[in-house]
């Protein structure tokens, strides 16, 4: 999950290299996988002491202006009139970013300019080279860093946020345009900007795209100091969720009841929304999804006592927000380990979850002068991340919130319910069938199966034959993926340099793998194998991975819906693929308000980037009130609820959230092409191979068409009126 949560795809030059995604001329691959580094992580960190200043510093002094059209004179005097338009391009390119500490600009085109075509594709294959190889070895050195923050091995030391917070590839871009060798990748191939992109990239050749991959990792040029910045707030926010757990068995209703078992420790947001979607089974399933609720509430509104905080020691009542000790019997054995306590404390949390937020705001906002293209953390993200514009995202969005096919699914839901729908049901569960079992018979079922990472790990080939793909494939890829315990929720972490393994987390209990840790893996395991393939079957590996997160996120989604089936609890009936179709719109129409939300969010951060944790925790209630009570109360009432501002993304990954509204969007699509075409797994590879092309023309080669929030709607009318 960063998925749901996977891995951030993101161009190098927007995040550090840890969170991003055989040519000629590339250092040879190990005949075997090299030994493997302590497996990998996401990220988790501590804030230095100071507060980083809201002011960026200024970009370096540029060089002495060159007389360009001099030099492109005197170089087209060298190579040849047909050379001018690489000239003239691949000096303004150069120039665009050279600083004065870099040297002579014209006695560098000289030396480093390319005109012989056999020396352009030896450069080329020797640069494409050696990016995976740095790149993909520094990824491997931050994963080992954060191995103990993201994995479930052992308790923290206080060293550990320490290393998570070390971002070994912070300088490498930097490092790169420092040593020119990035100059010499935009003095001699194309960098093209997103409107020659979408005009032209359709009619471009595979080695063209690669191109645009090689250059576009210097499109801008944030120092390193910036990027380590940045990597330390990420990595803060992400260990501030991953122990962000709330014990269950330690709330109470007004009579003093526990709803929930001993033992349940449930990680926000995304194990509370798993346990509320659970609840649809429970005979008093109503009652604690609106203890939920409320608990999500509470957070969002920073009014949580900080004491309940993954604490069984104290219980409370999230309605009254009393907070006492809890009998000592009532106290788990596992409960972490805790300075004494004789008192309990209702003090809220401090706006805490909001100093992380505000924290990487202001990191981000440092990289604003580096990025003329893209100049503010919001751009760099739809523009440069996505290459969708974020218009173009927010019609689609809106135009899921704003249907009038919404309120007939609701209406849909109310009759099986029997009831007027409430917020809990955002996260209506009704529509996935469950196999005829419940939560608890789903858990024995898992925990039997998988008692550890290592049982999961052993039944990955024979998942991915179920899936439809050859046995020979299906070993070859599941020896290319390795499983650990999550700390977090749930993560993939991908792969950066042929030799090396996909990392698998979710959260594995004592007792073994619950359904909710068996479901959130078979999503992480859709993003490994996708992966794996764009990365060792792709042609260029500058072209690895697919065109930005909400890919990954598709694609994951194929798997994750498939997950009863692979366990043999379930086969495809008319009925249970018109529930799918039905439960894919409410999903993205869940996720969409969120998305807006974050989105909005970071608006109103640049207009106020003075603002406390305390104001910005305000503003963002207030814009998940606004979406709230537009799009969501009119169908599930309760004016003027902040539960839109729940997602843990928004503090552990920022602006990530868009991504899945648009994979919900992106997966139907890829999903009403597979099932015309038969088996998942051959159509999973044709797609995962294309690579990081622009997501319409990915699109286009996968399913047909661009991306659209059309087929979906369509098809959801065509359920409601029981047509085929």
């Amino acid at each position: 999950m960063r998925s749901a949560s996977g891995p951030l795809r993101l161009l190098p030059h927007l995040v550090p290299l840890v969170l991003l995604a055989g040519c000629a001329g590339e250092p040879p691959m190990p005949a075997e996988p090299p030994p493997q580094c302590a497996p990998e992580p996401p990220s988790a960190v501590t804030r230095p002491s100071s507060e980083p200043s809201l002011t960026a510093a200024p970009p370096a002094p540029q060089a002495a202006p060159v007389d360009l059209g001099a030099l492109e004179a005197e170089l087209v005097a060298k190579h040849g009139e047909a050379a001018r338009p690489r000239i003239k391009r691949g000096l303004a390119q150069v120039a665009s970013l050279w600083r004065a500490e870099d040297g002579n600009l014209a006695a560098f085109a000289r030396e480093q300019f390319l005109s012989d075509p056999a020396a352009i594709d030896a450069t080329f294959a020797r640069l494409e080279g050696l990016m995976e190889q740095l790149e993909g070895h520094l990824h491997e050195m931050g994963r080992a860093l954060r191995f103990s923050t993201d994995t479930d091995t052992g308790p923290l030391f206080p060293l550990d946020p320490l290393l998570a917070s070390y971002e070994p590839a912070a300088h490498l871009y930097e490092d790169l345009f420092k040593a020119r060798i990035a100059f010499i990748a935009l003095l001699n191939f194309p960098l093209s900007d997103l409107a020659t992109k979408n005009a032209e990239g359709e009619r471009w050749s595979r080695r063209r795209w690669a191109e645009d991959r090689l250059t576009g990792r210097f499109a801008i040029r944030i120092p390193g100091e910036i990027a380590q910045e940045i990597a330390r707030a990420n990595t803060e926010g992400d260990l501030y969720i991953s122990d962000y757990n709330v014990w269950m068995h330690h709330l109470v209703n007004e009579k003093g009841e526990r709803l929930f078992p001993a033992g349940l420790r449930l990680i926000s947001h995304w194990n509370l929304r798993d346990e509320l979607k659970a609840d649809y089974e429970d005979p008093r399933g109503l009652e604690k999804q609106r203890m939920i609720v409320q608990v999500m509430e509470r957070i969002v509104t920073q009014t949580i006592p900080a004491a309940v905080i993954d604490d069984p020691r104290v219980d409370w009542n999230p309605f009254t927000n009393e907070v006492r000790l809890a009998p000592a019997a009532e106290v788990e054995p596992s409960a972490p380990k805790r300075a004494p306590i004789t008192t309990a404390s209702a003090s809220p949390e401090p706006f805490v979850r909001y100093e992380k937020l505000l924290a990487s705001f202001r990191a981000s906002r440092r990289a604003d002068p580096y990025s003329p293209i893209a100049n503010t953390a919001v751009k760099r993200r739809f523009e440069l991340g996505r290459e969708i514009g974020e218009d173009r995202v927010r019609a689609l969005f809106l135009e899921i919130l704003g249907s009038n096919t919404i309120p007939k699914v609701a209406a849909e839901i109310e009759r099986r319910l029997g009831r007027k729908l409430g917020p809990q049901d955002l996260w209506y569960a009704g529509f996935k069938a469950r196999g005829g079992k419940t939560e608890a018979e789903l858990d024995a079922i898992t925990r039997k199966k998988y008692p550890d990472a290592k049982a999961f790990s052993a039944d990955i080939p024979r998942i991915l034959v179920d899936l439809g793909f050859p046995k020979d494939r299906a070993k070859t890829i599941a020896e290319r993926i390795a499983v650990d315990p999550s700390r977090g929720a749930g993560h993939a972490m991908e792969p950066r340099r042929r030799g090396d393994k996909a990392r698998l987390r979710t959260r594995i209990e004592k007792d073994g793998m619950n359904y909710k840790g068996y479901n959130i893996a078979v999503h992480e395991l859709g993003h490994n194998v996708e992966q794996v393939l764009s990365l060792y079957d792709v042609d260029h590996t500058l072209l690895a991975g697919v065109p930005n997160n909400a890919f990954t996120e598709a694609l994951a989604f194929t798997f994750q819906a498939r997950d009863l089936e692979l366990v043999g609890l379930q086969k495809t009936t008319a009925a249970s693929d018109r529930d799918r179709v039905l439960g894919e719109l409410w999903s993205a129409w869940e996720i969409a308000g969120v998305a807006l939300v974050e989105t909005d969010v970071w608006h109103w951060l640049y207009e106020h980037p003075e603002a406390t944790a305390e104001e910005l925790g305000k503003a963002t209630v207030k814009i998940a009130k606004k979406y709230w009570n537009q799009y969501y109360a009119p169908v599930l009432g309760s004016p003027d609820s902040a539960l839109l501002a729940i997602y843990s993304h928004a503090i552990s990954t920022p602006l990530y959230l868009p991504d899945y509204p648009l994979g919900h969007l992106i997966a139907f699509q890829i999903e009403e092409h597979v099932r015309k075409q038969g088996k998942l797994g051959p159509e999973f590879e044709r797609m995962s191979k294309y690579g990081t092309v622009l997501p319409d023309l990915w699109m286009k080669h996968a399913t047909g068409e661009p991306i659209s929030a059309g087929p979906l709607l369509r098809a959801v009318e065509k359920a409601l009126a029981g047509k085929p």
